[in-house]
């Protein structure tokens, strides 16, 4: 439960943040036209809260935090006065009305480059992507990429850590092969190309890391105890931090993931544990407690294992100056814009699966993990989802951004507007299109957490 509310309430803030960004993008540069705007809305529905300002434009906060919108004097919806005519949306030049449409989007761009520049400058910990593993009769193996090395590039794009190197994995998603430059202990460097062509990656089920047979390296895990779950088993039985397990029902424990898989199918069993405290030895008697899943009843300890320490150098910090800060804050805004459009047009082309899409459940997801994790990563999520919104809504779909801005541009060329019925069956079209698309991504979010 604690888990769902801090997901509701990082998802609220990113969504309002998001909002109101893109929506003071058209709002001040409606005003900057000359064009009244008669109210700004962080939210759909009964406003809570509201303020007008100086200028005769209210400011409002609504119950249902699912979007904003900025209305603007316009006499397609309202009745104009003669006196307000001048200060109405749609009797300003073609080429004003264009630069208020796409500003929203626009806004959402540099948004990205702000957050992901903040988080430059605070410093985000990270971790190099060394290859712990290749599994066998896997791509990887087959391209034999080694354990032990680092990867440096992917198709010409640095990766200095996993989360670049996801990007470029799946950035090539649709391809026949992906080119991997790695570098070893010795600090040689090679090449190996991986053949995706028959690559079968369903995010739904597994990372594309673990698809291909690639996985990171992490410090080995150990048999000692690192936390004790307050009321757990464990904790009731005498198990203590600094614990190291020997043993259970007298048969030598070899592995923390062997105990874990041998305490989930004990649940409600009496189990009797030899554990090293202080360096001598101790019985300690436990009764596995029983724990509903979706896969039934699981046993459950309480305890959490202690792992080795990184290798000195694995473990870094992006953090940098403001003029470094800002650099790669523009060139992550644009490799995210470069691989979000690349994505699009494999999901047109078929190339990429509908299952693929997500929507607000997979959204609240990733931004309650980000926010437990800091404010850096929590800004890192905001730039993705912006630079996404960005692009969504200059999509030529009638109802988005990019829908009136088309009609807009051929009224530039032309030198008349695109007929009413036109622009009505469009609205018509793009509503039926997004209404599609975001009941893809929501029964996709729901199979994602029902499975």
């Amino acid at each position: 439960m604690l888990v769902f509310l801090q997901s509701l309430v990082a998802f609220i803030v990113a969504l309002g943040i998001l909002v109101a960004v893109h929506e003071w993008g058209h709002f001040i540069v409606a005003r900057w036209c000359g064009v009244h705007v008669e109210r700004f809305s962080i939210g759909f529905g009964k406003p809570f809260w509201t303020r007008v300002d100086k200028k005769g434009t209210e400011f409002a906060v609504a119950a249902i935090p699912l979007g904003g919108y900025v209305r603007m004097l316009d006499e397609r919806i309202d009745d104009v006065p003669e006196y307000k005519r001048h200060l109405a949306f749609n009797n300003k030049p073609v080429l004003q009305r264009m630069a208020i449409i796409v500003a929203g989007p626009a806004v959402n761009f540099i948004f990205a480059v702000l957050a992901l520049f903040l988080m430059f400058l605070i410093g985000q910990e990270t971790v190099k992507p060394v290859v712990g593993e290749i599994k066998p009769a896997s791509i990887a193996a087959a391209a034999q990429l080694q354990a032990g090395v680092e990867i440096v590039e992917i198709d010409g794009h640095s990766t200095p850590d996993w989360e670049s190197v996801n990007l470029e994995l799946v950035s090539a998603i649709g391809g026949d092969s992906v080119s991997i430059v790695v570098r070893n202990e010795q600090n040689l460097t090679r090449q190996v190309t991986l053949a995706i062509s028959n690559w079968n990656f369903d995010p739904d089920k597994e990372s594309a890391l673990n698809s291909l047979g690639i996985v990171p390296f992490r410090p080995a895990i150990t048999l000692e105890v690192a936390v004790v779950s307050n009321g757990s088993p464990a904790a009731m039985a005498g198990i203590e931090k600094g614990d190291v397990l020997r043993s259970i029902d007298n048969e030598p424990i070899k592995s923390w993931m062997s105990l874990v898989e041998r305490i989930q199918n004990m649940p409600g069993q009496d189990a009797q544990f030899v554990v090293s405290r202080d360096g001598q030895e101790r019985v300690v008697d436990v009764t596995i407690a029983r724990r509903d899943t979706e896969d039934g009843q699981r046993g459950f300890l309480g305890v959490s294992p202690l792992a080795e320490a990184w290798p000195e150098g694995y473990v870094f910090t992006h953090q940098y100056g403001p003029v470094d800060a800002m650099s790669r804050a523009v060139a992550k805004t644009g490799r995210l814009t470069a691989v979000s459009i690349d994505m699009l047009g494999k999901l047109v082309t078929g190339d990429v699966s509908l299952n693929n899409l997500s929507g607000p459940i997979s959204i609240a997801q990733g931004a309650g993990a980000s926010a437990s994790y800091g404010l850096a990563y929590f800004l890192n999520f905001l730039a993705l989802i912006s630079v996404s919104l960005g692009i969504i809504n200059l999509l030529p779909i009638p109802m988005l951004d990019g829908g009136h801005l088309l009609f807009y541009v051929v009224e530039w060329l032309t030198g008349k507007p695109v007929p009413e019925v036109v622009q009505e069956w469009g609205f018509k079209i793009g509503g039926a299109l997004l209404f599609t698309m975001m009941s893809i991504a929501i029964f996709n979010d729901i199979s994602r957490v029902a499975g």
